[in-house]
C-alpha cells in the first residue's frame, strides 16, 4: 500500500512539473512550498535535481510554507540570472531537500580541466572570479555545495578498479581546486558546506566520444537556501 501511494505521488509530481517548464523559481517556490516538508522535498529533489537535489538543503525539520517558498524562489531567480552572465556557466533550476528552489551551475572542462588534471587555467579563473564576485559574494545567505567529476578514462598501468579510485581522487581534487579559488575570491568558509568528488559517476554525456568526455570532466556548484535564509523568509512571510 505504501509503495502504491509513493508511486502515485511520484507520478503526480512528474505530471505537474512536466507542465511547469515556463515557470520561474518564484512561481515554483510557491507551489513546492505549499506542499511543504522535507520528505516531499527529497522526492522532488530526486525528480528535478536528478538525484542530487535530495542531498542539498539545510536540515530544518519543519514544513516550509508557500509564502516562504515564493520569497526564496525570487532570490534564486535573481542569483540564477546573474550566474547566466558568467562565461562558460550552465545554469539550471533544481530543488533542495526542503522542497525549496535552488540553483545548479555547471562548469565543464571547456574552461576548467584538461584530462587527468585538476589545475585551473586562466579562463577558468576568470569565470570563477566573476561567479564569486557577482553571484556568491552577493548572496551570502545562500549555502554552497561543490561536486567534482571525471570521465571514465583509465590510468596507465592501472587496473579498472585502480583507475576508478584514481578518478575518484582526481574528482575530489577538482572540486577542491574550485573551492580554494572561490575562497581566494572572497567566498567564506562558512558558506561552502560541502566539497566532494564523485569520480566517474553520473555522466552527463557519452564517454565513448571526446566531446562527451569533455562534458563529463566538470564541476557542479549548487546554491541553496541556508537555515538563516529560510528563517528570514519565514519571518517575512508571516
Amino acid at each position: 500500500m505504501n509503495k502504491m501511494k509513493s508511486m502515485v505521488l511520484i507520478m503526480s509530481l512528474l505530471m505537474v512539473f512536466s507542465g511547469c517548464g515556463s515557470l520561474n523559481n518564484t512561481a515554483k517556490g510557491g507551489m513546492i512550498g505549499g506542499g511543504g516538508g522535507a520528505a516531499l522535498g527529497a522526492i522532488l529533489g530526486g525528480v528535478i535535481g536528478k538525484g542530487k537535489g535530495a542531498a542539498i538543503g539545510a536540515a530544518i525539520g519543519t514544513a516550509v510554507g508557500a509564502g516562504t517558498g515564493v520569497i526564496i524562489g525570487r532570490k534564486m531567480d535573481k542569483a540564477a540570472e546573474e550566474a547566466r552572465r558568467v562565461e562558460g556557466a550552465k545554469v539550471e533550476q533544481v530543488t533542495d531537500n526542503n522542497g525549496l528552489q535552488a540553483v545548479k551551475v555547471t562548469f565543464d572542462s571547456g574552461i576548467l580541466f584538461p584530462s587527468g588534471s585538476s589545475s585551473l587555467g586562466m579562463d577558468a579563473k576568470a569565470s570563477l572570479s566573476k561567479f564569486a564576485n557577482n553571484v556568491l559574494n552577493q548572496n551570502k545567505d545562500m549555502d554552497v555545495a561543490i561536486y567534482g567529476y571525471t570521465d571514465n578514462t583509465g590510468w596507465k598501468n592501472s587496473t579498472a578498479e585502480q583507475s576508478q579510485q584514481k578518478n575518484l581522487n582526481l574528482s575530489q581534487e577538482r572540486a577542491q581546486s574550485v573551492s580554494s579559488y572561490l575562497l581566494n575570491c572572497g567566498v567564506t568558509n562558512t558558506q561552502i558546506k560541502n566539497v566532494e568528488g564523485q569520480g566517474e559517476s553520473n555522466p552527463v554525456a557519452d564517454n565513448s566520444t571526446a566531446a562527451g568526455k569533455e562534458q563529463n570532466r566538470r564541476v557542479e556548484v549548487y546554491m541553496y537556501a541556508s537555515q538563516q535564509m529560510i528563517q528570514n523568509a519565514q519571518t517575512q512571510a508571516n
